[in-house]
């Protein structure tokens, strides 16, 4: 079964052709970094438009290199959500026009199942990632524990009640003057740093449950700033105050994740792995202190190769596939969404509300 799957659900456009075998025939991204590297961020319109400007392009690129025509596609999948939804439109529309004129099945994908099964198509082993395993799914606009328990049947443990973890990381760093995008350059900032010298909390570190919180670390990261000499700042004193952020960040993840692997195994005695995925899941920092929490708990530690962290059309087209391999597909009338949580069973944490 070969899958040809469609990302354009915020400022990657992406596409990608993938088999059953967890083989990738063809992988191309193409980044709007230096479109919204002005804007601090990005700006939904111009995502959009670029979407619209280089997709199709992209899908043929994809195309060239599996060294395959349409004709011996199964499948297509796209993002169908959550995301901005002027790009998740573009991306639809496509993957429906190719699945008409080819009489293919379509396949709308929820962008956080992509993350969340690409463990599957990415594991060493040969038979692949088994159900069920405990995932952390961290990005930019998500923040959650779930237990992973099938295709489509995805309970959360625990979500942030504000910030997500990578929203954190760009607004820290924003704070810091180290620009855009924020999670990188944060992590590099804090290479050489001493995490012990700004006093920063740990948000929910030690509370009951799994939830997250990070709107107090980065309001604490703007008071330890405007506690410094006027001036510009000192490369040092960003340096500290980077790792010190990073340090804090990764306490809590342990803390919140140890409380999940818990009450996991509890519920699964026959699950032992810990799959973390999401853009925030290429940090090696925190990766590292991952996998020691991991190897302490007893758990198998998994994470997609770094490219695979943030968003790309492989996890798309492989969680389309997964889907199909169970007769499942959505018609050309699906409505493209903006929010699309997992576990729409899932209760409400106190506070703003979760990413979802």
């Amino acid at each position: 079964m070969i899958v040809l799957g469609i990302e354009t659900s915020c400022d990657e456009t992406a596409a990608a052709v993938v088999t059953d075998r967890r083989e990738i025939l063809g992988d191309v991204v193409l980044s709007q970094l230096s479109d919204h590297r002005p804007y601090g961020g990005v700006v939904p319109e111009i995502a959009a438009r670029a979407h619209l400007d280089h997709l199709d392009g992209l899908i043929r690129r994809a195309m060239d290199e599996a060294g395959i025509g349409f004709d011996r596609l199964d499948g297509v999948a796209a993002t169908g959500g959550p995301g901005l939804i002027g790009g998740v439109i573009v991306g639809v529309m496509t993957a429906k026009a190719i699945a008409a004129v080819r009489g293919l099945p379509f396949v709308a994908v929820n962008h956080l199942e992509g993350h969340a099964l690409t463990a599957r198509l990415t594991d060493p082993a040969p038979e692949g990632l088994a159900f069920p395993y405990l995932l952390l799914l961290v990005s930019g606009g998500h923040c959650q524990i779930l237990a992973v328990e099938g295709v489509g049947r995805y309970r959360r443990l625990g979500t942030t009640i504000d910030d997500a973890v990578g929203e954190a990381f760009d607004k820290a760093a924003k704070l810091m003057g180290l620009g855009y995008p924020g999670g990188p350059l944060l992590e590099r900032a804090a290479e050489g740093g001493d995490p012990a010298r700004f006093e920063l909390p740990r948000p929910m570190k030690g509370r009951p449950g799994c939830d997250f919180s990070f709107s107090g670390l980065k309001t604490a990261v703007r008071n330890r700033l405007d506690e410094l000499p006027a001036g510009p700042l000192d490369p040092a004193d960003v340096r500290d105050l980077a790792a010190g952020f990073q340090a804090a960040v990764g306490d809590v993840m342990v803390d919140r994740c140890a409380r999940a692997m818990a009450r996991f195994r509890a519920e699964h005695p026959d699950g032992d792995t810990l799959v973390v995925a999401g853009g925030v899941a290429a940090n090696k920092y925190l990766r590292a202190r991952l996998t020691a929490l991991a190897e302490k708990q007893g758990f198998r530690f998994q994470a997609p190769p770094m490219r695979l962290c943030t968003d790309n059309a492989v996890m798309i087209a492989w969680a389309g596939l997964e889907r199909l391999r169970l007769g499942q597909s959505d018609g050309l009338d699906f409505a493209p969404r903006p929010r699309w949580p997992l576990d729409p069973a899932a209760r409400k944490p106190e506070g703003k509300g979760a990413k979802a």
